[in-house]
Parts: C-alpha cells; sequence; structure tokens
C-alpha cells in the first residue's frame, strides 16, 4: 500500500527496497493505492495489481494481473502511503484494521499509526527531546520564541520539511508564520527550541522491531537552507550511533514495539529527539549503499519472525 510507484526515485526509495527484499525472498507482492481499497460487509477488499520490481533506475517496474482480494488473505500488508496524515490517510487504517482483525499482519499496526502522530508523539519521551510547545495560541507561541530566541515552527501533519520555519526573537515575519501554521489559531503546531547541532545534520536513525540499526543517516542541510531533508538539498552522511543516540533508541525502540511498530525512524538532532516517524520511514538505500548493508531483509526476517 503505497503512493504511486512511478514517481518515486528509485535508488533512495525505500519502498522500493522492501519491494526488492520481498521479491528475492519469492514473495507474491500486490499492489495497491488508498483508491483500490474499499470495506464492504465488514470486509477489507483491495483491487489489487501483481507486481515484479527491478533495481533499475529507468526501469524498475512492472504490472501484471488485477484482481479483487480479501485483504485479511495476505499474509503481510506493508502500509507506506506518505503523509499528509490527513482523515483519508484515518480512513484508510480502518479499513486496515478489518484486514488485520481477518489474519493479515500489517507493518506498522493501523491503531499505532493514527495514535503516534510523528510530532507530537515526542511528548511520550520528554527526557529525550528538547523543550517543545504544541498549541493552537499565537500569543503562546509569541512567549515561547520571546523566552527561547530562537526556535523551529512546524506543522503536525507534514513531512519532508514541508512549512518548516526557523524564527529568531525580533523577526518581523514570526507573526505571520504563526498566523500560517495556526490558521490564527485553528489548528496545532509545534515550536522547539533550535538546536545549533543542526549544522551537523538531522540524524535519521532506524529501529526495526524496537531495535537500532547501528549507523544513522546525518542529514546536514545545505549551506542556504536551514533544513535537514533530503528532498530539499540534504546531503546525507552515514555515520555510527553516538552513546546518547543509543539511550535514546533503547528509551523508545521498546514502547514503540509494544504499540506493533515494526519499522520506525527517530529524527536525532545534537543529543535530543525531535521526530519519531512510523508512515513511510526513510533512508535504507543510503545506508544501505555507505555500510554494505541490507536493511530490508533484516525488516523482512522480522516480519518472517511475526508470522512464525
Amino acid at each position: 500500500m503505497m503512493d504511486p510507484i512511478e514517481s518515486i526515485t528509485p535508488y533512495k526509495d525505500s519502498s522500493l527496497a522492501m519491494l526488492l527484499e520481498a521479491q528475492r525472498r519469492d514473495a507474491e507482492i500486490h499492489y495497491f493505492q488508498q483508491g483500490d481499497l474499499k470495506l464492504l460487509d465488514g470486509k477489507a477488499i483491495g483491487r489489487s495489481r501483481r507486481l515484479n520490481v527491478r533495481d533499475d533506475n529507468e526501469d524498475w517496474y512492472e504490472f501484471g494481473a488485477v484482481d479483487s482480494i480479501d485483504l485479511g488473505d495476505l499474509d503481510v500488508i506493508l502500509m507506506r502511503k506518505d503523509p499528509p496524515f490527513d482523515m483519508e490517510y484515518v480512513y484508510t487504517t480502518y479499513i486496515l484494521d478489518r484486514a488485520e482483525a481477518a489474519g493479515a499482519l500489517v507493518v506498522n499496526r493501523p491503531q499505532a499509526l493514527r495514535d503516534i502522530n510523528e510530532k507530537a508523539y515526542t511528548a511520550w519521551f520528554p527526557e529525550c527531546t528538547p523543550l517543545t510547545l504544541i498549541t493552537r495560541s499565537m500569543d503562546e507561541m509569541r512567549a515561547f520564541l520571546a523566552e527561547n530566541g530562537r526556535i523551529v515552527v512546524k506543522p503536525l501533519d507534514g513531512m519532508g520539511g514541508k512549512s518548516i520555519f526557523v524564527v529568531q526573537h525580533g523577526d518581523k515575519n514570526a507573526n505571520v508564520i504563526f498566523e500560517t501554521l495556526t490558521d490564527f489559531g485553528q489548528r496545532y503546531a509545534m515550536a522547539q527550541i533550535h538546536i545549533p547541532e543542526i549544522s551537523l545534520g538531522d540524524k535519521r536513525i532506524l529501529l526495526i522491531d524496537g531495535e537500532a540499526v547501528p549507523f544513522a543517516l546525518a542529514r546536514i542541510p545545505p549551506a542556504d537552507d536551514n533544513r535537514g531533508n533530503l528532498v530539499v538539498g540534504a546531503k546525507g552522511v552515514g555515520q555510527e550511533l553516538s552513546d546518547v543516540d543509543r539511550t535514546i533508541c533503547e528509551r523508545v525502540g521498546p514502547v514503540l514495539k509494544e504499540h506493533g511498530v515494526i519499522f520506525a525512524g527517530i529524527d536525532v538532532i545534537g543529543d535530543y529527539m525531535t521526530e519519531v516517524n512510523v508512515t513511510s520511514p526513510t533512508g535504507i538505500r543510503e545506508l544501505d549503499t555507505q555500510f554494505d548493508l541490507n536493511i530490508a531483509g533484516q525488516l523482512f526476517d522480522a516480519i518472517e519472525s511475526e508470522l512464525a
């Protein structure tokens, strides 16, 4: 279950890495987009297209037969739909709930996708995170900025660096930024104190079944941007986990596993976790290339263990 496969960038797409690994294991792959799923008489049903994939940047997929199948008859459903996390996403997880109830293993668990907002869930681990405010109030955001001098503000439902602002006390654009993010006080948004170590990279750490991959992908912002996101030009540099990284993972990983999150990515800047990504974490292919890993293989080992 993913976004249009024709629109991905193959050499760095984590979903394709998973598909390639599934195919290496002789899995029968069925491809769905949101519009292919439905509930009928309480049963989750999908319009399936059989899929074959190749590790080829010019020609990476081929569709086969089209069928209508009961989603509960599938062994595993990989839910890889990107945010925004809107009501259509929530409705999709309801359908996947019914597939799970009928016997399919959904990765990640639909209830966890609803419960673990990728920005707000940092509040469950305040000892691991920078000082954070989630509010609708523009006055509270202004006070937070005045008290802390430099902050990062972002929406709760975005991805890929969209609508993330670094705001300095005295910035005359601050009011319009707060107005835009909160829709004049009608929507919740997040503010965090600015962490200067962003210049060294926003580290993406992948966790499989609660355990950290031993290397992180530090996404170093370009000279003309504050954001450590690959899609806006950040450079991905692999590095070993630090002692603090491991401590954060040891705190967060078991909680995610308990909630049915088999594959997650946490973001760490300096010594602080800033986000918990459970919808469609990326970084597999970059880390595989730099450290000769097979992260998708580790993931499928965990999935097969769940199925045993």
